[in-house]
């Protein structure tokens, strides 16, 4: 018998990263998380699921505190 794969849902993530579940929850809703690696459905529901490799490469290629994203692609005067 296989063992099973297992994934981070959004506490998880959120201890990883140091972060609370409630702003890993605005992470989400304002897309700022990673494409999950597995939905589970429930019900009428769906739960997202990471791996722990990708919230690492996440982790270490997201802009840091107080990064102003909103500057990109824009030139100073």
């Amino acid at each position: 018998m296989s063992k099973p794969t297992y994934y981070l849902g959004l506490s998880a993530l959120a201890a990883r990263a140091g972060i609370t579940k409630n702003t890993a929850s605005s992470y989400r809703r304002n897309g700022y998380l990673p494409t999950p690696d597995v939905l589970i459905t429930e019900g009428e529901k769906n739960i997202s699921g990471w791996s722990e490799e990708t919230i690492d490469e996440w982790l270490a290629n997201r802009p840091g505190r107080g990064a102003r994203t909103d500057l990109h692609g824009k030139r100073e005067a």
